[in-house]
């Protein structure tokens, strides 16, 4: 019987591994200039790749946008939903027809009133399909907002009507459990149809920039930092306390740990993993973890052989020890994912899991085995030859050494392919060619179709490994026309089958949200969405 690698032979080759010498060199940081006293210096991943609310994709930018700009509804201090540029709103019996009124004090930042126009005209251009929108799906309930999209109908005919400048009339499609959750998302804000004009996409930029939010764009100084302050014509500027926000990209994790223990970041909203044990026995009660609603995968390009065989994928996946991901490379800041979805949706069933789960790991390397025999490679038949493309952190670079080592046994070898996260997912969206990629998912709205919509085969946004199951397909267009939420959570889980069936993605962790909130800051609540709007927050 050949020897299975063991667990700490795995860890212990993690500190010594690498991507490759040339694209995981780090340069030193130099601390940045000194802020604002009353600046909360936020720590924030990366830098974004736009700031226009209709163009974004990652979670940096939804942290930035979520202060800058204002939806109809907005989250509490707890993450819960509840009135944001609308004061309220009201449903027909039959689900299909939302009312919103608007607030009369709503104002942009250049102190010009907001109307439920600005509303309207930020629904067209986020589905014109001359925006290139890459979140226009979650905008789909909105009725003929995917006919628009594709181009079929005019951008006029998307459902979205102001009978008078403070009401805004939304027609659905169908019923829409979730259809508060969404006029929170950058997807639906309004838009500043003067500065758009005038400026065209350069409306953007620090000073042309004009948002309805908290906060208003003052700086953004690439690779150091974006600086907001507080809008003086925001309905309740008064009671924002932190008049200055500076948000700080941090991609290489451990740097940022020793910037928040020098006092020049307030908080951090991801950490080092396999420092998180000594993170807690240094800081205490700074570290923050609790539960959250995302999946961290490997996205197949399944157009490509051999990984268009379902075997070949099936394979792959069964090979990873994803408690051994958790426990050693993430310190149990992940839990194992054997679903796409995680526990804890709304409207929704416990997730199925994929099959091998009841199986110990020698059990399933044998069956990986077996499998690409079958398909033409493996141990005494030729050798499968794969590339890794990742975002470079700390953590994905442990985790893409640890999937190569877990994969040796299968006779895979592997190559890889790193660059920053911005650089990363344009070439994804933007159709590059790959073998397997890191992607995450941090859902917008807890419910099950926003995770089962990224491989529907018309996501051009997300889908990049090109899936496409008319099977799939159908069954997500049955859940959306479906009324009964029973009903409905039971289609959504026939689709997850499916999805675990064919494997498009590999699911191989489950997030958890990881904070550092330093001794300054007040009013930070963890919830379930890992929101935390700055308005809410303030400084000791």
């Amino acid at each position: 019987m050949r020897p299975a690698m063991r667990r700490r032979d795995l860890l212990a080759g993690l500190g010594a591994a690498g991507l490759g010498a040339a694209s995981l060199v780090r340069p030193a940081r130099a601390a940045g200039p000194q802020v604002h006293p009353q600046a909360y210096r936020r720590g924030n991943g990366a830098d974004p790749e736009t700031l226009d609310p209709h163009k974004t994709s990652t979670l940096a930018e939804a942290t930035i946008l979520l202060d800058l700009y204002e939806g109809l509804s907005a989250y509490g201090p707890d993450g819960s939903l509840g009135p944001g540029a609308a004061e309220g709103w009201t449903t027909s019996a039959d689900g299909l027809t939302w009312t919103f009124r608007l607030r009369p004090d709503g104002r942009w930042s250049n102190g010009d009133a907001v109307v439920a126009d600005d509303f309207v005209h930020g629904f067209r251009r986020m589905l014109d399909p001359a925006t290139g929108a890459k979140y226009a799906s979650v905008l789909a309930p909105v009725r003929n907002a995917q006919a628009v999209n594709r181009g079929a109908m005019p951008v006029d005919a998307v459902g979205v009507a102001a009978p008078d400048p403070l009401t805004v009339v939304i027609q659905l499609e169908q019923p829409t459990p979730y259809f508060v959750e969404l006029m929170t998302h950058q997807a639906s804000t309004p838009v500043h149809r003067p500065s758009l004009a005038r400026f065209g996409e350069a409306f953007t930029r620090p000073g042309n920039l004009v948002s309805n939010g908290a906060y208003l764009l003052r700086d953004f100084s690439p690779n150091d930092r974006i600086t907001a302050i507080r809008n003086p014509h925001y309905r309740e500027a008064g009671r924002v306390a932190i008049p200055q926000v500076e948000y700080i990209p941090t991609p290489d994790l451990a740097a940022a740990v020793r910037r928040f223990a020098a006092g020049e970041i307030d908080s951090l909203d991801d950490l080092p993993a396999d420092q998180v044990r000594s993170l807690k026995s240094r800081f205490g009660d700074a570290v923050v973890l609790n539960p959250a609603l995302g999946v961290l995968a490997l996205m197949v390009n399944v157009r490509k052989r051999p990984l268009d065989d379902a075997r070949v994928r099936r394979a792959l996946s069964l090979a990873l020890d994803r408690e051994f991901l958790a426990e050693a490379v993430w310190g149990e800041t992940m839990l194992p994912a054997y679903s796409l979805t995680p526990a804890g949706l709304d409207n929704a069933l416990p997730p199925p899991t994929m099959p091998g789960r009841d199986l110990s790991p020698l059990e399933r390397e044998d069956a990986a085995v077996a499998l690409l025999r079958e398909a033409g490679y493996g141990p005494g038949a030729k050798p499968l030859a794969v590339e890794l493309r990742t975002n470079i952190t700390d953590n994905n670079r442990n985790t893409m050494v640890a999937i190569a080592d877990l994969w040796r046994p299968l006779n895979v070898t592997t190559s890889f392919a790193a660059t920053d996260a911005k650089t990363h997912f344009a070439y994804l969206r933007d159709g590059g060619p790959f073998d397997l990629a890191r992607m995450s998912w941090i859902a917008d709205y807890a419910d099950p179709q926003n995770f089962l919509f990224l491989v529907e085969s018309d996501n051009d946004g997300f889908n990049s490994g090109r899936y496409a199951s008319p099977a799939y397909d159908a069954l997500m267009r049955e859940a959306a026309r479906e009324t009964d939420l029973e009903a409905r959570a039971r289609i959504l889980y026939r689709a997850e089958e499916l999805f675990l069936a064919d494997l498009p993605w590999i699911p191989l962790l489950h997030y958890r949200h990881k904070h550092l909130i330093g001794p300054r800051l007040r009013g930070f609540v963890p919830n379930l969405r890992g929101v935390s709007p700055t308005r809410w927050l303030s400084l000791a």
